[in-house]
């Protein structure tokens, strides 16, 4: 997933309000959104290494994970979907888990990962060293680079995502899809430089990205409420863009 931005403890109803894109290549099998039949985990599941991008459970636990783009940096280390379904599947709160997963950062290969539990929420990343940071109540972005940094596709859907709060909608989604599926790309101006060229920097700088081999898989939405039940919401698609489905499972409050 190469594009998210949240609400943590912004929202009447809602604790987590999360909107994100996956951008993976459209060869890498996948399966959609779904109870897991060997693990407590909702999510779609990356049928390549096994682990997913997203997913949440029925306890009100979230995660999310996206990788780091820097060409110069060699992909060596266990898979980053793994962090995700590990945390999801794990008995340890995120707080813990923060603690515990700083130490063993740097076996992975380069990530920026969010955790959630009923009481706290993290971000983690192991590039340019392995960190744990606690996040605050309010709206918050994340891409390929560091947390909160400010490209403009992210900056794009915090806004949104701020004015779907204000609006003081519950589960009217359709704004923040909305958002997901914008293909406007950034002013040259306004680009990072991560090291792929401007050609290929402005094609990656929309919400949405619409490709033949390569391009955004999955549109999701993850609603949890204080009181730890909630929803999430997928869309798939597929080359250049073509729409292969949704799924709308709802989250329980068993567990923990």
């Amino acid at each position: 997933m190469c594009l998210i931005a949240f609400a943590w403890q912004a929202h009447p109803r809602w604790r987590l309000v999360l909107a994100g894109n996956r951008d993976e290549f459209h060869a890498r099998p996948s399966a959609e959104l779904a109870r897991w039949a060997d693990l407590p985990i909702v999510a779609g599941r990356d049928l390549e290494a096994g682990g997913t991008w997203l997913g949440a459970t029925d306890g009100g636990r979230c995660c999310v994970v996206t990788n780091v783009r820097d060409p110069r940096d060699p992909q060596q280390g266990a898979s980053r979907g793994l962090l995700v379904s590990d945390y999801l599947a794990g008995d340890a709160d995120a707080t813990v888990h923060a603690e515990r997963l700083r130490a063993r950062a740097g076996d992975y290969r380069p990530f920026n990962l969010l955790t959630f539990d009923a009481h706290a929420a993290f971000y983690l990343g192991n590039r340019p060293e392995s960190r744990a940071e606690a996040v605050s109540p309010g709206v918050h972005g994340l891409s390929n680079a560091d947390f909160n940094t400010p490209w403009p596709k992210t900056r794009a859907l915090m806004a949104r995502l701020d004015a779907w709060l204000a609006d003081r909608r519950e589960e009217d989604f359709a704004p923040l899809f909305s958002a997901l599926a914008d293909e406007r790309q950034a002013p040259d101006a306004d680009l990072p430089d991560t090291g792929v060229g401007l050609e290929r920097e402005r094609w990656l700088s929309s919400a949405f990205i619409r490709g033949e081999h390569y391009g955004t898989r999955a549109s999701t939405v993850v609603a949890i409420g204080h009181d730890g039940s909630g929803v999430i919401v997928e869309r798939r698609f597929g080359p250049e863009g073509r729409f292969l489905g949704e799924s709308r499972l709802s989250l329980g409050t068993q567990g923990s």
